[in-house]
């Protein structure tokens, strides 16, 4: 017989309660999803930028790829500026932040660089890479990150930087201009010169490559993209280098030997309108331009205004015989002074009733003569003249900060304006402007735009500038100007003219001297100094060269005296550089006196 079965215990009960074991289940699987679903809204809702940006600096390096610059060569190709090998010197910020004060004074004192800027890269947060200087020559980029490890810091590397470099120094400092301290975000700051007006055509665009790492390193096999860097483009000028180091060499003598202020010299192609050389002086070394002042970071041919003086003579007096109201053997009844409205006029030296020619006027450089041949011209068609040869508008050659100088125009231009403008006062030009006219003559009535630029390039405002730019425009008739390049010459005879100290030994050479009155900003009156300046080209009768020199508040003399022998000093080296022979035919005798 069987006994009653006995009763199971709770725990048996339990276990075989499927309801309940369902409950307990749901319940963990609940707790489990709450805890995931707070998480996920604390990422998506809370704060998901911070979160994504912890998860991508952890888990990705992004590296700047920098552009290589383009050079400016001149125009047989040696460069004037270049890139050369360089470094950036690049923080790890997690390696770097723990010894941060310590090792940005190292690099501070070492690379001469801000140490509360380094101190703030090497401490940023969430980063893998902050570059702590650019541009740094490779050989001291080496030494610094070795050295510093060395001391047992860690977290330093280097990358390709190019440097700018100026292998010339001084020449063509003021058409070059310069590359300052980086901005903040590493790019060049260009501060001058061509370096600033073409500064994004020479740039180029920085690339950049992003890789995933692991435990510090580079994952092989990651999510890596890159972004190659665009070079910048090469800057081809007309300048001769050689030319322009001999410029600048002989302006700076002739402006410390007259104890003047300063000096501009040009010398252009005759037959193309290019810049062979363009010097200033004082100017700078871009190599080292903080070790002088602000105030040389330019070319003062194209930043600085001035009354031309005599040369404009040439202008005027060609004008007269284009339009057929003179020609060079014209007589005229030069008087002592000639009154006019306001003023009498009178000339460079004293005499009694001179018989000039038209040559003659030109070859004495006569104020009254001139303004007698002008009285010929119709109201306004000497402004037009003027203008057709290029004054009152910029040269546009490529450098920024130029002025147009003044032409006066409308009620301005008086009976009074009119006689002073003939003989080069009351209107202002640039140096570029002037030569660019004279140049007119010399290329036989037609005048070129000047150029800088050899073939084509953008100006960072989008311009396109150069010799494929250069527009041509007929100003004189052919024979108009022959006759007034024959008119020059007579400038440079020993016997009749005023400037036989610019004369070229064997070649025939048409010239015209100038000295002007200066005027002073703070009164905007004449302050009793002068510009002295010669402008003339050759051969005469096929001119390759035209020079122009100016020689501001010379203190030894005038046009002929100062500017004269410069002159010849750089046409005769022009002439023999480029191999131009003596055209064996002979100079003018025009007569000058009737």
């Amino acid at each position: 017989m069987t006994g009653p079965s006995r009763p199971r215990p709770a725990r048996s009960r339990l276990r075989a309660s499927p309801q309940l074991r369902l409950r307990i289940g749901f319940l963990l699987i609940a707790m489990v999803l709450s805890v995931f679903a707070a998480r996920l809204v604390q990422l998506q809702g809370v704060d998901p930028e911070k979160y994504a940006d912890m998860a991508a600096a952890e888990g990705s390096v992004t590296v700047l790829l920098p552009a290589t610059r383009g050079e400016i060569l001149d125009r047989n190709g040696e460069p004037l500026a270049e890139s050369i090998d360089g470094r950036m010197i690049v923080a790890d910020p997690a390696l770097t932040a723990e010894d941060a004060p310590e090792l940005a004074t190292f690099l501070a004192k070492r690379l001469q660089i801000d140490y509360f800027q380094v101190l703030e890269r090497l401490r940023v947060e969430g980063s893998r890479f902050q570059y702590v200087a650019r541009q740094v020559p490779a050989h001291l980029a080496a030494d610094v990150v070795a050295d510093a490890e060395a001391k047992g810091f860690v977290g330093l590397f280097t990358q390709r930087d190019p440097v700018r470099v100026y292998p010339f120094g001084d020449v063509a400092a003021n058409l070059i201009g310069f590359l300052g301290t980086p901005r903040k975000n590493g790019s060049a700051r260009a501060l001058a010169g061509l370096e600033d007006s073409f500064d994004q055509y020479l740039a180029g665009v920085d690339g950049e490559a992003r890789y995933e790492v692991g435990a510090g390193n580079q994952i092989p096999l990651g999510d890596n993209t890159e972004t190659p860097a665009v070079d910048g483009s090469d800057l081809h000028l007309t300048i001769d280098a050689d030319l322009q180091f001999y410029t600048q060499q002989v302006l700076q003598q002739t402006v410390e030997g007259s104890r003047a202020e300063s000096g501009i010299a040009v010398i252009m192609d005759s037959r193309t309108g290019e810049i062979l050389a363009l010097a200033d002086y004082p100017s700078y070394d871009a190599s080292d331009p903080q070790e002088w002042p602000k105030s040389r970071y330019k070319s003062s041919a194209l930043t600085d205004v001035y009354e031309p003086g005599s040369t404009e003579k040439v202008l005027t007096l060609s004008a007269v015989i284009d339009a057929g109201l003179g020609g060079p053997r014209q007589q005229y009844v030069v008087p002592p002074v000639l009154n006019r409205q306001d003023r009498p006029i009178h000339d460079h030296w004293v005499h009694g009733v001179e018989h000039l020619t038209l040559a003659g006027i030109l070859a004495k450089s006569s104020n009254i003569g001139t303004v007698l041949a002008a009285d010929e011209f119709s109201p306004g068609q000497l402004r037009s003249y003027l203008t057709a040869f290029g004054f009152g508008e910029e040269t546009g050659i490529g450098l920024g900060g130029e002025s147009k100088g003044l032409l006066p125009d409308g009620a301005a231009w008086t009976d009074q304006v009119d006689d002073r403008i003939a003989f080069g006062q009351s209107l202002s030009i640039n140096a570029v402007q002037m030569a660019a006219a004279v140049n007119t003559i010399a290329n036989d009535g037609v005048r070129i735009d000047p150029s800088l630029i050899d073939g084509s390039a953008t100006l960072d405002d989008g311009t396109e500038v150069g010799t494929e730019q250069a527009d041509r425009r007929r100003v004189l008739s052919t024979e108009a100007a022959r006759q007034t390049g024959l008119m020059m010459e007579r400038v440079l005879d020993p016997e009749d003219g005023v400037a036989p100290q610019a004369a070229v030994p064997g070649y025939r050479i048409a010239g015209k001297t100038g000295t002007a009155q200066r005027v002073a900003e703070s009164c905007g009156c004449y302050d009793g100094s002068h510009t002295a300046s010669f402008i003339g080209f050759g051969p005469t009768d096929d001119a390759r060269f035209t020079v122009y020199v100016v020689v501001h508040d010379s203190r030894t003399g005038g046009g002929g005296a100062v500017a004269g022998p410069a002159f010849a000093k750089l046409m005769s080296y022009a002439l023999r550089r480029y191999g131009v022979p003596p055209t064996g035919t002979r100079p003018s005798r025009l007569p000058v006196e009737w």
